[in-house]
Formats: C-alpha cells, sequence, structure tokens
C-alpha cells in the first residue's frame, strides 16, 4: 500500500463532481457528492469512474455487480443481490429509475455505478445507485433516445478496462479519525451545495485498514475493495495538509445582572459572615509583655 505523503502548497476545496454516465445517471443534488455536471458525455461512455479533475477533489464512487431487488412497497428502495451472495440496503437515484423501469432486466446481474454509504452506529454498507455501466448495450438505446445522438467506438470502451472491476470504490477527503489498534478510520466528504449560496453539506465513510500514519487533519486519496458489507483499503495516497480549524470560544456576552459579578474594589475590606454559635475570641497577648521571673540567691544559713 503506497502512503507517501505529498501534500500541496495550495488547498482547493473542490465541489463535487456528479456522474452523468452513458446510462443516465442520477444527479441528486441532495446526495450526489461526485463528478461534476461539466465531464463529458463521451469521457463517461469511455469510463465509469473518471480520473479526479483536480488533485482536491472530494468524492466517494465505486461500482457493484449484481442483481437489485425492489421492494414491494417503493421501487426505489430495496436490495442489491451481489455476485458473492451479499444483500446490500440500496436505494435509487434521480434518473437511473426510468431506465431501470424501463430498459434493465432486474433478473439478470448488472454492473451497477453506486455512492457509498455507512451507517452511523452499525458501520456497515449502504448503496445509491446512479447509473448502469453497460455501454454496448445502453449505446443502441440512447442513440434512439439522445436524438441521434452517435455510440461511443468499441475500442474506446474497451481500452479503459482496468478501471471497470466489480467492488472497486475511489473516495477522496479528510480524514478526520483514525484507529490504529482496530484499523479503521473515518473520512469527511464535502457534497457540492445545489445553489452557490447554501452552505455546503458532508458526510462521513467508514473504511477498513491502516493507514500507517497519522492522517487526522490531512487530504487523502484512496483506493477500497469492498468485502461483504465493508470497504477495505488497498491504496492509499497522502495529497496535502489541510489548513487547522480555528478553535470555537466558549461562552458569551455577559448577560445584564448575571455573570460574571463586577469587580469588587480591592480596598473595601470583604464582610464577614456571623454564626450563631460564633463567640467573640479574646486577644491574644503578645509574649513580650510576659514578665519573666527573677531568680533571688538564698540567704546564707
Amino acid at each position: 500500500m503506497n502512503s507517501s505523503v505529498n501534500p500541496f502548497s495550495e488547498s482547493s476545496n473542490a465541489a463535487f463532481e456528479r456522474v452523468t454516465i452513458s446510462s443516465q445517471a442520477g444527479t441528486e443534488a441532495e446526495s450526489s457528492p461526485n463528478l461534476s455536471e461539466t465531464t463529458l458525455e463521451s469521457v463517461n461512455r469511455q469510463q465509469p469512474i473518471p480520473p479526479p479533475s483536480e488533485p482536491m477533489q472530494y468524492r466517494a464512487i465505486g461500482l457493484v455487480r449484481g442483481k437489485y431487488v425492489p421492494s414491494s412497497e417503493q421501487f426505489t428502495k430495496g436490495v442489491l443481490l451481489t455476485s458473492d451472495g451479499v444483500e446490500i440496503e440500496t436505494v435509487l437515484l434521480g434518473r437511473i429509475m426510468s431506465l431501470v423501469r424501463n430498459h434493465l432486466d432486474l433478473s439478470q446481474e448488472h454492473l451497477w455505478v453506486v455512492y457509498p454509504r455507512t451507517q452511523p452506529k452499525e458501520g456497515t454498507l449502504h448503496l445509491q445507485v446512479v447509473g448502469v455501466w453497460e455501454p454496448d448495450k445502453l449505446a443502441k438505446q440512447q442513440n434512439t433516445t439522445d436524438q441521434g445522438e452517435s455510440p461511443a467506438a468499441p475500442e474506446e470502451m474497451t481500452s479503459t478496462a482496468p478501471f471497470v472491476e466489480d467492488g472497486y470504490f475511489s473516495v477522496r477527503g479528510e480524514i478526520v479519525y483514525q484507529s490504529a489498534p482496530d484499523e479503521h478510520f473515518i473520512v469527511k466528504i464535502k457534497q457540492a451545495p445545489r445553489k452557490d449560496s447554501d452552505k455546503p453539506k458532508y458526510f462521513k465513510l467508514k473504511l477498513n485498514g491502516d493507514l500507517k500514519s497519522k492522517a487526522v487533519g490531512q487530504f487523502w486519496d484512496l483506493h477500497a475493495k469492498r468485502q461483504e458489507k465493508d470497504l477495505v483499503l488497498t491504496e492509499a495516497n497522502a495529497i496535502a495538509i489541510l489548513p487547522a480549524k480555528p478553535k470555537l470560544k466558549r461562552g458569551g456576552p455577559p448577560r445584564k445582572g448575571g455573570y460574571p459579578f463586577p469587580k469588587r474594589n480591592s480596598e473595601t475590606p470583604r464582610p464577614v459572615r456571623k454564626t450563631l454559635d460564633s463567640k467573640p475570641t479574646a486577644r491574644p497577648i503578645p509574649k513580650s509583655s510576659v514578665p519573666k521571673p527573677i531568680k533571688r540567691p538564698k540567704p546564707p544559713n
């Protein structure tokens, strides 16, 4: 595992990219942490997970092969039955729902493009489906639905085969917690706001593995592999040391008539509280005022 630190001199907080995959990937603004809308459609048709567009790009995206089984109550919620027999809670995002309903055979396995989430308490994996990676099957369908747009050439699709791996996840963000004895850590990932005026939102993702160094407060580029319902680290690269956050000052301005009390004048003596059982004590006599006994000689016999 590569864990060499290579900090950049300037840190930029890049917004997440949003995937627009050849299979009509979803673009839900509230929970989509990945890949900008400016990503060209032709690039997305060449690889499901493009390389990061800039060094400080936050993202969390991966690939999982399996069958999507919707729940009886709601089509957009269900489970993904993976090729290794694991059931993972899954939801469909955005425009992917119409694609799944109208163009996919759910009795067959598909390679799904997903956003990973981990439950806060259990730490188990939860998936948000944003696309399907089947360019050979979906190119013809999109050619008819996208008003005559020509599909990518077959050689372009196969040229990036190493990036298309079941269970692979790309995670980029700030390390906010790590436990070397338990061999796990937590990454904080920033989401793109829907509007420029909105405050950025964050979510945290748990990964299993050891970063081999103190990484809290640093931006890392992480590669992970899904093992059942966990994300296990396979490669890690330190990108930059993030600036320290200012410490919050405790308390606020004093309330009217409340604490703190006004300072007492040092010249004014403090009053002594008297109790019921207290008795006046006699002033001690200084030792110098007590006369010493005079030793007189005895008379002669």
